[in-house]
């Protein structure tokens, strides 16, 4: 087997409905967000013996990006250091990752995609 010296796990545009925003009517009201992660950690455990204990559980990883979601802030800056630090404590193992959080409908006036804020860590 090669020698494998990280793997990187990766969830994509994963749309949640939350109550971020600075207008306090965003925040009752709400919006469509998308978020994407993507970190890095050590799991040869996981390449040699296929086994859920050797890697980093993506259906874990989504629950702690929904309740840090389900918690309104101001800024998605706020909103997305608080992913990251959830998902370094929740898996420790991590070396290093990224988080996207992405507002779809965002009230600026202009059709626009979405506007996004990425934590690099």
């Amino acid at each position: 087997m090669i020698d494998i010296k990280s793997i990187v796990i990766s969830i994509d545009r994963l749309q949640l409905y939350a109550h971020h925003g600075v207008a306090e009517q965003e925040r009752v009201v709400g919006n469509t967000f998308e978020v994407s992660l993507s970190v890095q950690y050590p799991a040869a455990g996981a390449c040699s013996d296929d086994n859920l204990d050797g890697t980093l559980n993506y259906a874990t990883a989504i629950d702690v990006i929904k309740r840090e979601m389900a918690v309104p802030s101001r800024l998605l800056e706020h909103v997305a250091a608080r992913i990251a630090s959830s998902i370094t404590s929740q898996f420790p193992q991590i070396t290093n990752g990224s988080v996207t959080v992405t507002k779809l409908v965002p009230p600026c006036g202009v059709e626009v995609k979405g506007v996004s804020v990425t934590v690099n860590w």
